[in-house]
C-alpha cells in the first residue's frame, strides 16, 4: 500500500498488511528493493497486523507442518488496524474491512501471492484485471467471481492496483513498480545492487503453463 500524494509527486507512506503464516518472501522480497529504494527517496514504512503482536510465518496447522518444525521468522508490527497511519490474523474479515475502507486514500496497492485474495474480497478487484498465485487458481475465480482475473501473467497492472503472481513474482512487480513511478535508472540500479535478474515482461508465466491454465480474463 502507498498513500496517495499530489500527482506530482511518489508516495512516501507505505504500509505492509501482514497475518499469521504469511509467505516470507511475499513480504520481504518488495521490501528488501524497497529498502534500497528508501536510500535515494524520502519513505515511511508500516507493518500493519490485526493486533500490535509478533506476527509468525510458521504454520499451526499439523497438515502444513506435519513434523512440528520450529522454524519461522516474526515481525513486529509498528500498527493495528485501528492505528494505522493514513495510508491504512486468523481472521481475515476485518483486514478485508480495512483493506475496503482504506484503499479510496490509497496512491497504489500492492499485493503479492493470495494477498489478491483478499483485494477480490473486499471488492476493490470487481470489474478489474488481477492475477494471483498459479497452484491455487481454481479458488481465485471462487474467491473473486466479478474480478477479471489473468491466467498467463507474472503479474498485472490496472490503474493503481498492481497484482503479482505467486511469491517471487512479487520482486518483478515490484522492480516494474520502482520503474514506472521512480524511473528505469533507479529499477536498474537496484537490480543490480541486490544482483538479481529481472523478468520484464508481465506476460511471461511458465507457471500458468505447468499447472495448465487456459488463458482468460483479458
Amino acid at each position: 500500500m502507498a498513500e496517495k500524494s499530489s500527482s506530482t509527486q511518489v508516495p512516501v507512506d507505505f504500509g505492509i498488511l501482514v497475518f499469521p503464516t504469511f509467505q516470507a518472501l511475499d513480504a520481504f522480497g518488495p521490501l528488501d528493493a524497497l529498502n534500497m529504494l528508501s536510500k535515494d527517496f524520502p519513505m515511511n514504512l508500516s507493518i500493519i497486523a490485526r493486533t500490535l503482536d509478533p506476527v509468525s510465518t510458521k504454520h499451526r496447522d499439523t497438515s502444513l507442518n506435519p513434523f512440528g518444525s520450529n522454524f519461522a521468522e516474526s515481525v513486529v508490527p509498528t500498527h493495528d488496524f485501528n492505528s494505522a497511519p493514513p495510508l491504512g490474523s486468523d481472521d481475515l474479515d476485518p483486514m478485508i474491512d480495512f483493506v475496503k475502507r482504506t484503499y479510496p486514500s490509497l496512491k497504489y496497492i500492492f499485493t503479492v501471492c493470495t494477498g489478491s485474495w483478499i483485494a477480490a474480497r473486499s471488492g476493490i478487484l470487481d470489474g478489474r484485471r488481477a492475477t494471483s498465485n498459479k497452484s491455487a487458481w481454481g479458488d481465485t475465480k471462487t474467491v473473486g467471481p466479478n474480478v477479471k482475473w489473468v491466467s498467463h501473467a507474472r503479474w498485472v497492472v490496472d490503474g493503481n492496483i498492481w497484482t503479482a503472481s505467486g511469491v517471487s513474482a512479487g520482486l518483478d512487480a515490484v522492480f516494474a513498480f520502482i520503474q514506472e513511478v521512480y524511473g528505469a535508472e533507479q529499477a536498474k540500479k537496484i537490480a543490480a545492487d541486490l544482483e538479481y535478474e529481472r523478468h520484464e515482461d508481465p506476460s511471461w508465466d511458465p507457471f500458468a503453463e505447468m499447472y495448465n491454465l487456459p488463458k482468460e480474463g483479458i
